[in-house]
């Protein structure tokens, strides 16, 4: 009979042509064209016109038509190519490909033809990430090909040419994981993408559908732009001399501008050495006049005129100082001088500098030996959850959850293994040597929900901080701040497309996020239409380099603002954008001790940048005559979009809808007046420290007993916060405070848990178990009288141990998806678990007594796992790209068997004890799961050890 299965492919009629991945050689194509197999008919469609007879516009219309006559025909198999012919113009493919793809869906005939690119303008991975997303399934770019042949001995053409496709398939890898989207066919046509600087009617003819909300060139201007490169392949041909480059991703003398190159560099630096305010200005003006090519959005306003004050009146510079913050960098991505000095200059000015996902040095918690103190008061626990210890996050004035980060967001950070020294590993909780990958943000954070529970863990653990969120600029913004204000968080960090380390993929450099200019206007609107604006600080980072910078990004809403490169220019940085090569010249992204040496950057100089800034900042308040920053947020009605500015470079840009505020006039508060209600004043924990007050005051052991209900989150934390406080990050001997529940925990159930508390549960546990345990024991068994065998049931929920430094848990039972995501040092006993178990692991040690779901070890670069292995296929769950299987040796027996006595002792678990009286058997069936680089680093180690012994 028919089978049911919608993916199983039942008809005998149809015909597959199968691709290893969507980049085709010429050969390829060739065969395609010429050759097609049995029951194929392949036509090419020639995308050029004669701009004599047409315009742009009028001749993509007709090639659409025609392309739908031929699918009439017959043609299941359609080549667009944009292949130059005499006295024509190519159209641009990515025009050509969303124009065909559109009339063929509105014609209802789409789905009988595949769509096959022959482009001469495919170069890089977003060109093909586009075409593939306007619904071509294959794409040949035969002038990059070509241009690589000509450039290589003719024995090494095919291997160049190879490299190239393959380069082109790990980009794509890296836009598709990065959208959530697994395979190519789900992103083919799905247009993800968000259109800045194209008019409606571009967009309706060949991108239908995509969001365009600023406006901009039409089909007249893009025709210019393709006769003046015509013009420019004629004059060059014609002399013989090579193009010129165009300096798009490094500052070139002939190439496009760049905002920050030698001049304005060299003025930033000298100003901010000598505390110099005239050469400031001039290093502003450089910035901020735009004229000849408008890099930003920004630099298409101009204040309105207005009855200007006094300079005195304006609040002083030491109150607005306070309002920055430095981006987050991690210490690993820069070096230990580079953090540390900017630390320390924010600390001296009251405002606030940012740790990065890298985890912090507890020596920074206290002034060194210059009496400065080090410690950066924002501590970011991003999707990462590098060395994120209890420790850690009380020792901040806030704590960031990062989303995205702006220059890339949805892509995992990366920190290569050769920038990964002892001291970093240290901090991370990792191994040096081996490559550190934060997972993407979804990893911690599904939902608003998630996002909810893990801003109430973080206020929990450290009632004294602030919350604050990392969203990055797109389409839609508005809706989650808005989100993120009802989940309880104290600020929102709006962060542009241009921020972010010069360790990003150079195609994300380019290609992802938006200015930040649209998303915060766009949260800010969003959040005062909601009536949510005043319970929320809004502040925003990306390439914020002058005052009017600051100033424009507070009439659009926002009333702090982060600086980060600019800072490290002052501090040295010379822009080499080579940040992930380890060889930075002045010291700054680099952890090599001898460049590390030639770091001049000095408290002072970053002391001086921000005053100089400051007091800008109030020379332009005065000129529009306002007093404070709070009466500056939202002040769009002192902008002015200049539309004749916009023409000369963005067609018809149109940024008006961005000084849209109708709620401003009303009265509404427009900067942050109240504090978020406060959710954390009657949890489990206030009573648990009031019953633990003998440890708190005399160091005595304590033992109780607590019901527990569902209600009850995140116990643990609080108790945790303030027993570190009190005991120190190492705390206390085993079992000092030992808690016996019954029940059922709510989510989060001993989160950040401190060396010295036992949790005890006799009954069952929410998600995120654990999450960030820092020394703490957990022991989970099912309820005596229960008649389920516990080995086959779910006791825990999904996510444990997310990001644990320290610590053991227990479980009587199986667990849910994602157990031991990013565990860095826990040691566990489980007896089952679901898909994606030690995902993302970097330390520690799993034992898993009983079946794992699929993809079991994914992206785990450090640690170990012991999975019994028996009655299923445990090879075929398990994902083997970092890591392999193999039998355990002596050391590894000794260490399962203390576990599982311990296990049985805890938690009376008779799969343990079945274990343990037939051993001698029950060990064959243990496979040991070691990542690749991880063992060669540890053997390294062992046999250094032997030398020096």
């Amino acid at each position: 009979g028919q089978s049911n299965n919608l993916l199983e492919d039942n008809d005998p009629t149809s015909r597959k042509i199968v691709l290893e991945q969507p980049v085709l050689t010429s050969q390829k194509l060739d065969k395609l064209r010429n050759e097609p197999p049995e029951g194929f008919n392949s036509q090419c469609l020639k995308a050029c016109y004669n701009p004599q007879k047409y315009a742009l516009k009028e001749a993509i219309e007709q090639k659409a038509k025609e392309a739908a006559q031929r699918v009439r025909a017959g043609a299941n198999l359609l080549v667009l190519s944009n292949k130059p012919q005499p006295n024509q113009l190519s159209i641009p493919s990515l025009l050509i490909t969303g124009a065909v793809h559109h009339h063929l869906i509105k014609e209802g005939i789409r789905a009988r033809v595949s769509l096959i690119i022959e482009a001469g303008d495919a170069t890089e991975t977003h060109h093909f990430a586009t075409l593939i997303g306007y619904g071509a399934s294959a794409v040949c770019p035969y002038l990059a090909i070509d241009t690589i042949r000509s450039l290589t001995e003719p024995e090494e053409e095919e291997q160049a040419v190879s490299q190239y496709i393959k380069a082109i398939g790990y980009g794509l890898r890296k836009i598709l994981s990065k959208m959530g989207i697994s395979t190519l066919q789900s992103y083919e046509s799905a247009q993800i993408f968000e259109i800045l600087g194209l008019n409606d009617e571009v967009v309706n003819l060949c991108f239908k559908g995509t969001p365009s909300r600023i406006g901009g060139k039409g089909f007249e201007e893009l025709e210019q732009e393709l006769i003046q490169n015509q013009q420019l392949t004629r004059s060059v041909t014609n002399s013989g001399r090579a193009l010129a480059d165009e300096g798009i991703y490094q500052w070139r003398v002939e190439g496009e501008k760049h905002l920050f190159n030698p001049k304005t560099i060299h003025l930033l630096q000298k100003s901010t050495r000598l505390n110099d305010q005239e050469l400031f200005r001039a290093y502003c003006r450089e910035i901020d006049q735009q004229e000849s090519a408008h890099v930003t959005l920004r630099s298409l306003f101009d204040f309105r005129e207005s009855s200007a004050i006094d300079l005195k009146e304006v609040e002083p510079a030491s109150e607005i100082m306070k309002r920055f913050a430095t981006g987050a960098m991690s210490f690993g991505s820069i070096s230990e001088e580079a953090h540390t000095t900017i630390a320390k200059a924010m600390n001296m000015i009251g405002a606030k500098s940012n740790s990065g996902e890298g985890g912090e040095d507890a020596s920074r918690f206290t002034p060194g030996k210059d009496g400065l103190l080090a410690r950066s008061a924002i501590k970011q626990v991003a999707s990462g959850r590098f060395g994120v210890t209890t420790h850690y996050l009380i020792n901040a004035d806030e704590l960031q959850i990062k989303v995205a980060q702006g220059a890339k967001p949805g892509e995992g950070g990366q920190l290569p293994g050769l920038k990964v020294d002892e001291n970093i590993a240290r901090i991370r909780h990792s191994t040096p040597g081996v490559t550190l990958i934060s997972p993407p943000p979804h990893h911690d954070i599904y939902s608003i929900e998630d996002l909810a529970q893990l801003i109430f863990d973080l206020k929990n653990v450290n009632p004294k901080a602030e919350v604050s969120v990392k969203l990055v600029a797109e389409a839609g913004v508005g809706t989650i701040a808005a989100g993120v204000a009802k989940a309880n968080a104290d600020t929102i960090l709006i962060s542009g497309h241009d921020g972010g380390t010069g360790a990003s993929p150079l195609s994300s450099i380019q290609h992802a996020g938006i200015p930040w200019e649209i998303g915060l206007a766009e949260a800010h609107q969003t959040l005062m239409r909601n009536g949510l604006r005043n319970r929320i600080k809004l502040q925003t980072d990306g390439q914020i380099k002058t005052a009017r910078d600051l100033a424009i990004a507070t009439m659009l809403g926002a009333e702090e603002w982060g600086v980060a490169t600019a800072v490290l220019v002052v501090e040295g940085c010379i822009m080499m954008r080579k940040c992930h090569l380890n060889t930075c010249p002045v010291g700054i992204a680099t952890q090599r001790p001898e460049l590390r040496r030639l770091f001049t950057g000095e408290v002072d100089h970053i002391v001086n940048f921000f005053r100089l800034m400051a007091e800008e900042l109030r020379y332009i308040m005065a000129q529009l005559g306002v007093k404070t920053v709070n009466e500056l947020v939202g002040r769009t009605d002192l902008l002015a979009f200049n539309k004749d500015k916009a023409i000369s470079k963005g067609g018809r840009v149109d940024l008006s809808a961005l000084l849209e505020n109708p709620l401003a006039t009303e009265g509404a508060p427009q900067h942050k007046t109240v504090q978020q209600p406060s959710r954390i004043d009657h949890v489990l924990d206030v009573k648990l420290i009031e019953l633990a007050q003998p440890t708190f005051r005399h160091g005595e052991r304590v033992r109780f007993e607590q019901f527990i209900h569902n209600e009850n989150r995140t116990t643990g934390a609080m108790l945790s916060g303030s027993f570190t406080q009190k005991f120190g990050p190492q705390g206390l001997p085993d079992g000092t405070i030992t808690v016996d529940f019954s029940g059922t925990a709510g989510q989060s159930f001993g989160a950040f848990l401190a060396h010295g508390i036992t949790f005890n549960l006799e009954g069952e546990a929410n998600d995120y178990v654990g999450k960030g345990l820092s020394g703490g024991k957990l022991v989970i068994y099912p309820k005596p009288e229960t008649t389920c065998k516990a080995a086959d049931n779910v006791l825990i929920g999904n996510v444990a141990l997310y990001g644990a430094t320290r610590g053991r848990l227990y479980v009587n039972g199986q667990a849910g998806e994602r157990f031991a995501v990013r565990n860095s040092g826990a040691s566990a006993v489980v007896e089952g678990v679901g898909d994606h178990a030690c995902e993302y692991m970097t330390g520690g040690r799993v034992i898993v007594l009983g079946e794992t779901g699929k993809n079991f070890a994914a992206g785990m670069s450090g640690g170990i796992a012991y999975v019994y292995a028996t009655n299923f296929d445990f090879e075929s769950c398990c994902n083997l790209e970092l890591v392999q299987l193999e039998y355990p040796e002596e050391d590894d027996f000794n260490f399962l068997h203390m576990m599982l006595e311990k296990h049985h002792r805890y938690t009376n678990s008779v799969k343990a004890i079945e274990l343990l009286s037939q051993w001698p058997l029950a060990k064959a069936d243990f496979v040991k799961v070691i990542p690749t680089e991880y063992k060669r680093v540890m053997a390294q180690k062992r046999d250094f050890k032997n030398v020096m012994a």
